[in-house]
């Protein structure tokens, strides 16, 4: 997937290749740090992705978008949240709140890989069961089988396997947008993996030797337990 980077800060594209350099389906068209750069190089050659700095001299990341008759799949990347909703009417496919992680950059980059395929999220987990977790320097491999249950602590969240725990800094709202169906929320704080579940007795339910609330909120989620 080609890609170029529109920013007038040099360190952004700095770490936008090095993000892009991980991923092999990722390849570098140019470095635009204006509009008018970005729209010469889009009329020269084919760009599948454009990663959009909004905060820019002499014409905005929005205003650039007005001006062309066809854009390329567009992942924005801002360090200001109030340009989030107004990007959506402009079709973009993700968001990025700089200073942004190489776990979140790859669920973007993923995310445009869905649309461009067509690929439904059911598709996309069937051929991608796992997701990379970023933990202290780390980005480790799990596979969404192994899980247990997730546990929300501020904006951490602690997931669960067979025989280990990993501490990832997410919020659990987050996180849960990104599993499968398998998994369910029964609690402000705590997310299960459906066929983990070994007893439910009334406000809680057990997995493994775990001990797991239900929220009050939840409770009626819990007849999907049975399907």
């Amino acid at each position: 997937m080609k890609y170029i980077i529109l920013d007038d800060e040099p360190i952004a594209h700095r770490i936008i290749e090095g993000f892009s350099e991980k991923l092999k389906t990722l390849e570098k068209v140019g470095n635009a740090y204006n509009a008018f750069e970005a729209i010469q190089m889009l009329q020269e050659q084919k760009v599948d992705l454009l990663f959009l700095d909004m905060n820019m001299p002499e014409i905005n990341g929005f205003e650039f978008l007005k001006t062309l008759p066809e854009t390329p799949q567009i992942i924005v990347t801002s360090a200001h949240k109030e340009f989030a909703l107004e990007g959506y009417e402009f079709n973009v496919v993700d968001y990025l709140l700089k200073p942004f992680s190489f776990e979140r950059f790859i669920k973007a980059v993923n995310k445009v890989t869905m649309v461009n395929k067509n690929i439904s999220p059911l598709e996309y987990h069937t051929k991608h069961p796992f997701v990379y977790l970023k933990s202290g320097d780390k980005q480790i491999k799990v596979f969404f089988k192994d899980i247990l249950f997730i546990e929300a602590s501020g904006n951490y969240c602690k997931v669960f396997l067979q025989d280990e725990m990993i501490v990832i800094l997410q919020k659990i709202s987050t996180f849960e947008k990104e599993l499968p169906k398998g998994f369910l929320r029964i609690h402000n704080s705590f997310i299960i993996a459906k066929e983990k579940v070994k007893v439910i007795e009334g406000n809680r339910l057990y997995i493994e030797h775990h001990k797991i609330p239900i929220g009050t909120t939840y409770k009626s989620r819990i007849g999907e337990l049975y399907k």
